[in-house]
Parts: C-alpha cells; sequence; structure tokens
C-alpha cells in the first residue's frame, strides 16, 4: 500500500514541477525577448507588449496570416518591429532602404536565406537558395546567357503559343470556374516548355513529370513530416524523379549544343555557356566548373522551374483579377493591343512586346500593388547590426517586408493606378529603390525579364482574346496565403471575344 501512496503523491508532484519549469521557462523566455528588443540606448522595438510562451504568435499568424503580418506592418512603418515565431525572435523590417541592406548579405556569417520548413527535405540540400559565396556567385554569372535579348524573344514565342494553347482549353468548359489551378497549369507548362521544352518529347515521360513537379508544390502546403505516404515525401519524390528525367535532358543538350545546333530553350543556352566555360577552364589548366555536371544542371534546372512556379501564378491571377476590377484600365490595354496587333491572331514576339508601353505600365503596378511573395525571411547566423543603435542576435529571423517596401514614396499608394509608372509622372524612377518585387542583392531575381515579359503576353492575349466578367462573392476582397498572395477567390465566365 505504501508503494502506491508513494506513486500517488508522485504524480502531483511531478506535474508540480513541470508547471514549475515551465513557468521558470516562459518568464525566462520574456526576459530574454524584453533583452533583444533593446538597443543600446535602451529603446525597445515596437511590437507586442508580451507574447504566448513557447509557440509565440504562431496561431494567430495561421488563422489569418495577411491580417497577422498587416498588422505587424503597422507596428512600425518604416521602421522595424519584433514578434515571436513559435519561441524564435523575429525582426519585420519595412523600411525600403533597411530592406536592401538586409538583402545585400548572403553568407554563412551574417545572414542566409530562412526558407519553409520543408524546403531542404524537398528541394534539396544543394539547391540554389542554400547557397553564397564564390560558387554561388559563379553560378549566376554563368545565367547571363540564358536572359540576352535573343534568349528572352525565342521564349516569348514558347509563351504565347502555350497560353493560346491553353485559353483554348479553358473554353472546352462552360460556366464560372475558379481560374486558379488552370492558371497553375497554364504557368507550369510554360516554364517546362520554355526551359526544357524539346527534351519532354516522351508524353507519358512529360505527364510524370508534370505530376512530380505538383506534387513538389503541393509538398509545402504539407506537413512538415517526412515519413513515407506524406505530402513531404511525395514532394521529395517528385524532385528526385524530376532531377533523373533533367539529368539525361542536360546530357542530351550539350550534344545538340556540341554538334552546333541553334538553341531552342533555356537548357541549351544554358548548355552551350558550360561548353564555353569548360573549354575557357581547360585552356587555362583548370577543372571543369562545378556546375557543369550533368546532375548540377539538372538540379539547377529544376530550380528555375520551382522559382517560376509560385510567384508567377499568383501574378496571372491577380492579373486577370484586377482587369476585371478596372475595366477603364483593361479598355486602354486593349486600345493598346488593337493598335499594335493589327492581326491578334500572328504570334507576339520580343520586338513587338517593346512596344506595349501601357501594358507593361500595367504588369508593373500589378507587381507593386500585389507583390506575390510579400516578404523573404532570413536568419542571422551571427549577431546582425541592423542600425547604428540595434543588433539583432545570433538566430533571429530578420524579415524584409516587400508588400511594406512598395507601399512607400509612391503617390497615392493604396490605390491601382498604373499611370503612375507613364513617363509624365515616372514614379518608377522616382522610387526604384522601393520596387523590390524582385528582391536586391546576391538573390535579385535573374529572371525578372522573363517573368514581366511572360505576364506581359498574357495579359496582351488575354485582352484580346477573351470577355471574363468577375463573379463575386463575400470572399472576393480578401487576400489570402498560398503560400504567395492570392484574392480570396478568383471565379470567372470566360467567353471569347469578338473579333474586330
Amino acid at each position: 500500500m505504501s508503494g502506491f501512496g508513494e506513486n500517488l503523491a508522485s504524480g502531483p508532484a511531478l506535474v508540480a514541477a513541470g508547471g514549475a519549469l515551465a513557468l521558470s521557462y516562459a518568464l525566462w523566455e520574456q526576459m530574454k525577448f524584453r533583452w533583444y528588443r533593446s538597443d543600446k540606448n535602451g529603446n525597445m522595438l515596437p511590437g507586442p507588449s508580451s507574447v504566448t510562451p513557447i509557440i509565440g504568435g504562431i496561431v494567430e499568424m495561421v488563422k489569418d496570416p495577411y491580417g497577422f503580418w498587416e498588422r505587424q506592418r503597422l507596428y512600425s512603418f518604416p521602421g522595424m518591429s519584433w514578434n515571436s515565431i513559435v519561441g524564435i525572435f523575429t525582426v519585420f523590417v519595412t523600411d525600403p532602404a533597411l530592406s536592401r541592406y538586409v538583402f545585400s548579405h548572403n553568407s554563412s556569417d551574417s545572414l542566409l536565406l530562412a526558407l519553409h520548413p520543408n524546403a531542404e527535405w524537398i528541394l534539396g540540400k544543394t539547391n540554389i537558395a542554400f547557397m553564397s559565396g564564390p560558387e554561388h556567385k559563379a553560378l549566376r554569372k554563368s545565367f547571363l546567357a540564358l536572359f540576352t535579348r535573343k534568349a528572352l524573344g525565342l521564349y516569348v514565342l514558347k509563351q504565347d503559343d502555350v497560353i493560346r494553347k491553353h485559353f483554348n482549353e479553358w473554353m472546352q468548359a462552360s460556366g464560372p470556374r475558379e481560374i486558379r489551378p488552370f492558371i497553375r497549369d497554364l504557368n507550369a507548362y510554360t516554364s517546362q516548355e520554355v526551359f526544357v521544352g524539346p527534351y519532354l518529347d516522351d508524353p507519358v515521360e512529360r505527364e510524370k513529370f508534370s505530376d512530380a513537379y505538383r506534387a513538389m508544390t503541393d509538398g509545402f502546403l504539407a506537413f512538415p513530416l517526412l515519413l513515407p505516404g506524406t505530402g513531404v515525401w511525395k514532394g521529395r519524390q517528385g524532385r528526385q524523379f524530376i532531377v533523373k528525367t533533367l539529368t539525361r535532358a542536360a546530357a542530351r543538350s550539350k550534344v545538340r549544343m556540341a554538334a552546333g545546333q541553334e538553341p531552342e530553350c533555356l537548357l541549351d543556352f544554358w548548355t552551350k555557356q558550360i561548353l564555353s566555360d569548360i573549354k575557357d577552364a581547360a585552356d587555362a589548366g583548370q577543372e571543369a566548373p562545378f556546375y557543369a555536371d550533368d546532375k548540377k544542371i539538372a538540379e539547377t534546372v529544376m530550380d528555375f522551374l520551382f522559382a517560376s512556379q509560385d510567384a508567377s501564378t499568383a501574378s496571372l491571377v491577380w492579373t486577370i483579377t484586377l482587369m476585371a476590377e478596372h475595366p477603364d484600365v483593361l479598355a486602354r490595354v486593349r486600345d493598346e493591343q488593337y493598335r499594335l496587333r493589327a492581326n491578334p491572331e500572328e504570334p507576339v514576339t520580343g520586338d513587338l512586346l517593346n512596344e506595349m508601353h501601357y501594358t507593361r505600365q500595367v504588369v508593373k503596378e500589378i507587381l507593386r500593388y500585389r507583390p506575390a511573395a510579400p516578404m523573404v525571411p532570413m536568419r542571422a547566423k551571427a549577431p546582425f547590426k541592423l542600425t547604428e543603435t540595434y543588433t539583432a542576435p545570433k538566430g533571429a529571423l530578420i524579415v524584409p517586408s516587400l508588400v511594406a517596401a512598395c507601399k512607400q514614396g509612391y503617390s497615392n499608394p493604396d490605390a491601382f493606378d498604373p499611370d503612375r509608372f507613364s513617363p509624365e509622372r515616372a514614379e518608377d524612377i522616382k522610387y526604384a529603390s522601393n520596387f523590390l518585387v524582385f528582391g536586391h542583392g546576391p538573390h535579385y531575381c535573374v529572371g525578372k525579364e522573363y517573368a514581366m515579359n511572360h505576364l506581359t503576353v498574357f495579359l496582351a492575349l488575354l485582352a484580346t482574346s477573351l470577355d471574363f466578367p468577375r463573379i463575386r462573392s463575400k470572399v472576393s476582397d480578401d487576400i489570402i496565403y498560398l503560400p504567395t498572395l492570392y484574392p480570396g477567390d478568383s471565379v470567372f465566365d470566360l467567353s471569347w471575344r469578338a473579333k474586330k
């Protein structure tokens, strides 16, 4: 009986001890955060006066991510504020100049990108997003050949072709539909065609490739658990299939480029450059560049495919949504398109794209008004000096806000106004340093012109091909994270536009 009594006594004692330990940790965490918030003059970073121990603001963020980060922005605009995300001290940066300063660092002794918890499992540890230093610079330098005028001109023709084919597929169905999944597929197919199209010539393999690509994307929305059958597991398996497929494609591309054939996709432009780099290295008595290996080429092209997916899909959805909401802007786009394209059935070319001044203004305003990627978290690998008086602690998340940057300087920034980028107002020049949609510094988006062209071709063809009244609901004005920003819904009733 005494043993039984001792067990009864030990239960409450253990609960009490555990409670005391938890309370002690909570108090220590609050004291630690108060210390982290203080600058050298004793001033405190704005933000919540206290946070829920251990979990911080994660519950509020998951329930209403857009609202959470909007409230965080308003703590200090422009400036810095703090919060805790699952116990991680987080500094939210809303000042554009400070955001550019943060973006300009990318090293293991300063700041590195802090990606989604599933990123390393799905993308692999060798992904370009995890790179820094000389290898990262050398790899990015080799990308210059991928976005020349000649290369972009070829990509535009492919973008035009894919978009028209998908419009035709969309019109096989009737009635209102949520457009997001249709645009996701259009964007994915465009990327595949532009980047590696000639080498996805087996229809069965291409279907598997598309499924694997979708599994990778879905894996980022899955619970962070790597076990057979989970979304993360399927995403990683998808990546492995894609890399194997692209490794074979890289080898085939090298053979074609070595034989002097003309590039037909982004992979061809890159392997042509790589063959030149290999020759230069050999002439100098050096080893071939690390990125010349077929598998490394495959992993990097996969990175391009993945990087072009979420943000571009969101921006394409915003394009059709904002045009439906602003018929006056759409009418001006149509006027420009009919003036430049006497026969709308003829393909859009790179040269023609450069003449679409108003259409490009609209695209730039879409990106400013609704940045697809609202923020870019960075992890402090050492204490990081943000200002003369404040240094973020090692391990902190430092989160520059692209949304906040795009709201500063511009006249009436909460209004959708493509004319702000007209030659007369020239806000794109006056506030160029605030237009951080494509990042800044070592991780500045090398595919910026490709992405801008894709949106412009899509808008040009959309305006002249379809009518698309929006079917609104009570959530239409909401903004949701998936994980990029989307309208609350995007339901349209599509029909062919009468030919002029």
